[in-house]
């Protein structure tokens, strides 16, 4: 049974006209839309010791873009990641320490670290019948946030709930969250591949001794099997997807909820519905869907004028889907350049070239070549802009052979520990519950009897 269309058509409208608020009463209140100053800068609603997003320099009252960076406590991610490949480890997991105590790991506590971590990367088979293979879903982000809160069905020591605002017991719940993830996500994936897709169900157990980026690989692959290369690719876009500073939207989101004080899954599950937004971490799905139409279009993706024309079809909304958004391009805080795109960048390079596939490499390349140049002109009061991660992320998990469903799961697993680590942070310093004001714009007005009412 449905509600009649026409019936949704005509309350629709009645919504339409109740909601509308005119554009102009914002500037009149000086309301800060989205959370945003008129420069586009965010407003300062906290402080945090976590990470920090450099994207610009404010000098005498005016905004200065500079070289983009990003910071893990402190530390340039671009020296983590060149010491990771000095090395020739995985990072992800020195990262996730960082980001969760605030310091880097000597070898010792890397090591043990590493063996917590893998404490919690196998799921129960309770846990993984009910949670996931009895409800084979079509959506993978809401099948892991539904696991994760699912999850507190399956404690062992289920307590009252206000123990999960317990510091230690926080930690403990939030190794769990970051270690098994990657499981939940391949399984979620698998069953929906079996269920929805007709194909074949492949479960096996992860191995508490690999990273998390080689267990991804293993879990979603048939024969389990993947290269050096491979896995330190996906290793790399784990780490820069880990942190981007406490105020973009679902790490603020974790803010938010925890300060309402409700137990860690509700939080990480609230964290991992935001970033599902195409605004958000589903952002990739956008640039591989707009890269399909470009290779559809352009019969030459080596001819660069071909390529510049129909990135201009697109940007003048005669080509794409209609938004005049080039996406790939442009970031809140980054205008110069993108530090994750950079370094994401110089991997898919030497992937690419391992695959086979450098001429596509070299048509991403293009997009960010000439884009950016595409924007101003046709819209030159607008700040300069850059390649973000988005642009060559999806490039990389389609080389890896990770299917589509998985891109945005992906950036889950990956930010993960920033919002266990924002959590606690709300935690420790104990502040209020977050409420901002909203302005009402009504008028005070007398209530009808339903009799008299027309």
């Amino acid at each position: 049974m449905r509600i009649e269309k026409e019936w949704l058509k005509k309350q629709a409208e009645k919504v339409r006209k109740a909601d509308y608020i005119d554009p102009a009463l914002y500037r009149k209140y000086g309301v800060k839309r989205g959370l945003r100053n008129d420069d586009g800068t965010g407003v300062l609603v906290g402080l945090t010791t976590i990470g920090n997003v450099h994207g610009y320099v404010v000098s005498e009252g005016e905004k200065q873009a500079i070289p983009g960076e990003l910071y893990y406590r402190g530390i340039n991610v671009c020296d983590l990641v060149a010491a990771d490949r000095k090395e020739h480890r995985y990072g992800y997991e020195e990262c996730a320490y960082l980001l969760m105590f605030g310091e880097l790991p000597t070898a010792r506590d890397l090591v043990d670290w590493k063996a917590k971590l893998g404490m919690y990367r196998k799921l129960s088979d309770g846990f993984k019948e009910n949670a996931i293979l009895r409800h084979p879903p079509s959506d993978i982000m809401n099948a892991i946030a539904r696991a994760i809160l699912f999850a507190m069905a399956f404690e062992e020591d289920r307590e009252e709930e206000s123990q999960d605002l317990d510091i230690e017991k926080c930690l403990e719940r939030s190794i769990a969250v970051i270690s098994s993830l990657p499981t939940i996500a391949a399984y979620a994936y698998q069953a929906k591949a079996h269920y929805h897709m007709g194909g074949s169900l492949m479960i096996r157990n992860p191995d508490p001794r690999k990273s998390g980026a080689e267990n991804f690989l293993a879990l979603i692959r048939d024969d389990g099997r993947y290269t050096r290369l491979e896995a330190e690719t996906l290793d790399l876009a784990l780490i820069l997807h880990a942190e981007h500073g406490g105020g973009n939207n679902s790490s603020f989101v974790t803010h938010v909820v925890t300060s309402a004080h409700t137990d860690i899954y509700s939080s990480i599950a609230a964290s991992i519905l935001s970033l599902k937004g195409s605004r958000h971490g589903g952002a990739n799905l956008r640039v591989m869907n707009q890269m399909d139409e470009i290779k559809a279009n352009v019969r030459d993706w080596r001819n660069e004028k071909a390529v510049e024309a129909y990135l201009r079809k697109i940007a003048e909304k005669k080509a794409g889907d209609g938004s005049g958004l080039i996406y790939g391009l442009g970031h809140a805080v980054y205008t110069i350049s993108d530090p994750r795109a950079q370094l994401l960048k110089r991997k898919a390079r030497e992937l690419a070239r391992a695959k086979g596939r450098t001429e596509e490499m070299k048509l991403y390349e293009m997009v960010e070549k000439f884009g950016p140049a595409i924007i101003k002109d046709l819209h030159p009061r607008a700040e300069d802009v850059c390649a973000n991660v988005d642009l060559y992320s999806g490039f990389v998990y389609d080389m890896l052979g990770i299917p589509r469903d998985l891109f945005t799961p992906l950036f889950a697993i990956g930010r993960s520990v920033s919002w266990c680590a924002h959590r606690i942070e709300e935690l420790v310093n104990n502040g209020p519950i977050i409420r901002p004001a909203y302005k009402p714009l009504y008028r005070p007005r007398a209530y009808v009897p339903l009799k008299e009412r027309k």
